[in-house]
């Protein structure tokens, strides 16, 4: 554990893996619950893939917008970090729990809606039943969702990625053995299908939060910190700066998930079940990049902290160089062996034809991972100095006056299909990744104060 920011670490590619692979595995063990979610499940049939992989997704829209405002507590707690202030970073964390807590209390209000939510969606009958019972599940443990983010935070923005990285694969060890137990029914416990798989992710976020949260508080009495002072005008500050963040991730997954509740389950259950899984297939190649991303993010929190802000576009360009590099690994292996990465989802009626279409949409997404690899670094360096509010309105002028209106009149009206729905994607990666960059160039970043005096 980095103990004081005199160990604050230098944008080297050595200090950025010993930062990010922690994170990698973290982030990894999200993508394998999600595969394994989805393949546990695919040998019920392409009505009960679509429906995990649906019902997962629509879950993460429910909590993305407090979730993307707690990535901000690796912000302020980096900067603090870079300060010196030990103190005033553990308040930080405090208040990302205290937004987990909301998160749980209308979690559970948003359960009653469901029925109603999904009936403006265009889903089959049987698809949209096992989404609906899968969300009834998962809508439990939206709060430890975000709170586990908001103490991977709180540990990632001093430099202590592993210990996040602990509890993360604790969770996946309990999901997975949770599917096992839960879908078919081994050992004694009923086979629940779709909600098994609900079920084992409740379990195993809850177990996780609760360890992580539980050496929080032990952390705090044996270093014996004293009692922090909370403040409305941190908090409020934090939100002003952490609002739009969350927003950044919301108004983004809110289009993609119009696109797949509209554009693409228009197509049939078959392109559904092909996108989603290829999607879960994508989440391999972005996770990682995403880790690395999170970790040069908070070499530049640090480096802002301490004063050194000059030191940020070097860390920038090493760290999308690193992140472009595993993307471009990943995009090559979907060119050349589409089929042989889709296979594994193919496992119920006519899986020659679900393969087909999987792999030629495997090899359309490679086309965007540069786009995606470039988009993520700009953003979550923008993030670390608090420049939060222009991707904001870079996202949502993007998504929805392009991406959003672009698919739907291309596959609705023009009678396109999953490839040109894809296409669509490439065009909003790229168009956002442009942003950014000229974003950053301008300077903008260097004149916010995230941490004040």
């Amino acid at each position: 554990m980095i103990d004081g920011p005199s160990e604050r670490v230098g944008a080297t590619v050595p200090e950025l893996l010993r930062l990010a692979w922690p994170i990698i595995v973290s982030r990894s063990t999200q993508v394998v619950v999600g595969l394994a979610d989805a393949l546990m499940v695919a040998h019920l049939g392409e009505a009960a893939l679509a429906s995990v992989t649906t019902g997962a997704m629509n879950s993460f829209a429910a909590f993305i917008l407090p979730m993307g405002t707690v990535f901000i507590v690796s912000s302020f707690v980096s900067q603090h970090f870079g300060r010196g202030d030990l103190a005033g970073a553990r308040r930080y964390a405090l208040y990302g729990l205290g937004i987990a807590a909301v998160t749980q209390v209308l979690s559970l209000a948003l359960l009653p809606a469901l029925y109603s939510l999904l009936g403006l969606v265009e889903l089959t009958p049987e698809v949209r039943a096992g989404v609906q019972g899968y969300l009834s599940v998962r809508l439990l443990a939206g709060g430890l969702a975000v709170g586990l983010e908001a103490l991977a935070g709180y540990y990632g923005g001093q430099g202590n990625t592993r210990l996040p990285m602990v509890a993360n694969l604790v969770a996946m060890v309990l999901n997975i053995a949770g599917n096992w137990l839960l879908i078919d029914g081994h050992l004694g416990f009923p086979a629940l299908g779709v909600k098994g798989a609900a079920w084992a992710s409740v379990v195993s976020t809850g177990v996780s939060f609760t360890g992580l949260l539980a050496f929080f508080l032990y952390e705090g009495r044996l270093r014996r910190m004293p009692r922090p002072h909370l403040s409305w005008k941190e908090l409020r500050h934090m939100l002003r700066i952490g609002l739009p963040a969350g927003f950044n991730w919301f108004f983004e997954f809110f289009a993609f998930i119009f696109f797949v509740n509209v554009v693409v389950a228009g197509l049939g259950t078959r392109a559904l079940a092909a996108l989603m899984a290829v999607m879960q297939l994508n989440s391999v190649s972005f996770m990682p990049a995403f880790a690395v991303a999170s970790a040069g993010a908070i070499i530049a929190g640090q480096s802002i902290g301490a004063g050194a802000r000059d030191e940020v576009p070097h860390t920038l360009k090493l760290t999308f160089m690193v992140s472009a590099a595993w993307q471009s690994t990943v995009g090559l292996f979907y060119l050349l062996l589409p089929e042989l990465a889709f296979s594994p989802f193919a496992r119920g009626e006519n899986p020659e034809e679900l393969i087909a279409i999987g792999a030629h949409v495997l090899r359309l997404s490679a086309a965007w991972l540069l786009f995606d690899s470039a988009a993520t670094t700009l953003a979550e360096v923008l993030r670390a100095a608090g420049d939060t509010t222009f991707t904001l309105w870079a996202r949502v002028l993007l998504a929805w006056l392009v991406f959003v209106p672009g698919s739907y009149a291309s596959v609705h009206w023009l009678g396109g299909g999953a490839t040109v729905a894809m296409l669509w994607l490439m065009v909003y990666l790229g168009g956002l990744a442009v942003m950014l960059w000229l974003r950053f160039r301008n300077g903008a970043w260097r004149r916010f104060e995230l941490v004040q005096s």
